[in-house]
């Protein structure tokens, strides 16, 4: 496989594709946490730099499970991961963004991950009832002891991301952006760009749905996410095949995946982006880091933008609930 480019967040460089290791704990049923580990270390070996991970994914067990595999590795791993739910699966919602729980989740991450200092520290999603400003200021004095290298936000609204990057700079906002989530284009990707903030999409490839391998949830356990979110549901879900009917026969014509033509499809929205494709399997990590291989004329491009045009989207990403939690 070629050698992996490299791209910037902020001042950050990291390869031009990540590694999602949430699906690994969390989210997408059972996993096994061998196959994982040595999936991680696979993607180490082809020159994939950038894990990304939460504290919330699997209740810690995602950031442990990254510990062990890169024990060793340090070195070779941009390691980015997130606080900011406070609550256990299964709970009500908490989103905490105080001084002290800012401090109190990295120590946490630390210990979990078994590192001493963190590349990327994400808040994974804003605190409404806490200024964004006390919040980044707490994160930033994880910069000046050590502990963190760079602050990240995820899902944050376009004048908190103002706001947050007058306290310490941003070096990267982590969003859904695939060519069934495109939210971001108007406003806030505008925002990052005019700052220096890179771009790191999470789910280029609509959970898995952009592949072509999913046309129901039948066959998903029953831990699965996805069979409550809407664009999965009945009547959402036909619609929804459709456009990949479309995807697949692009990808065909260029002889590709049409996972890797949607995954090409996000990589060329700028330098500044860089997706993190989720897989516990080393054959998909494979045609994922393939798809950054695949050049797409300007044709090419308008011919993906007319097979997935948004208003033909049905359902929207999350529920009513978890949309609260969004662009805040």
């Amino acid at each position: 496989m070629p050698e992996i480019s490299t791209r910037h967040l902020g001042e950050l460089a990291v390869s031009a594709q990540g590694l999602g290791c949430m699906g690994m704990s969390h989210g997408y049923g059972s996993s096994d946490d061998d196959q994982s580990i040595a999936t991680i270390n696979h993607a180490l070996d082809l020159g994939v730099s950038l894990l990304d991970t939460s504290d919330f994914y699997g209740a810690g067990h995602n950031e442990e499970l990254i510990g062990r595999a890169i024990a060793g590795r340090r070195d070779e791993v941009v390691l980015a991961t997130k606080f900011g739910f406070a609550n256990q699966l299964g709970e009500p919602t908490l989103i905490r963004g105080d001084a002290a729980y800012v401090r109190e989740a990295c120590d946490a991450s630390l210990r979990r991950l078994g590192v001493d200092y963190i590349d990327l520290y994400y808040q994974h999603r804003v605190d409404p009832d806490v200024p964004i400003e006390e919040t980044v200021g707490a994160m930033a004095e994880l910069v000046a002891a050590g502990k963190v290298r760079h602050l990240g936000l995820s899902e944050a609204g376009a004048e908190t991301i103002r706001r947050a990057h007058a306290v310490h700079p941003i070096a990267a906002l982590q969003s859904e952006w695939s060519l069934w989530t495109r939210d971001l284009e108007r406003e806030i990707a505008p925002v990052c760009r005019e700052l220096g903030i890179g771009l790191v999409p999470f789910s280029p490839l609509g959970r898995g749905f952009l592949t072509g391998r999913y046309t129901s949830v039948e066959g998903l356990e029953k831990t699965d996410v996805r069979r409550t979110q809407p664009r999965f549901a009945d009547g959402n879900l036909e619609q929804n095949l459709a456009i990949v009917a479309k995807l697949n026969e692009l990808a065909a014509e260029k002889g590709v995946t049409a996972g890797q033509l949607a995954l090409a499809w996000v990589q060329h929205r700028g330098d500044d982006v860089v997706p993190i494709p989720g897989t516990r399997r080393q054959k998909y990590l494979e045609e994922n880091l393939a798809a950054l291989e695949v050049t797409l004329s300007t044709e090419e491009l308008d011919a993906i933008d007319a097979a997935a045009p948004l208003d033909r989207i049905a359902g929207t990403r999350y529920d009513e609930v978890n949309l609260t939690f969004v662009g805040r």
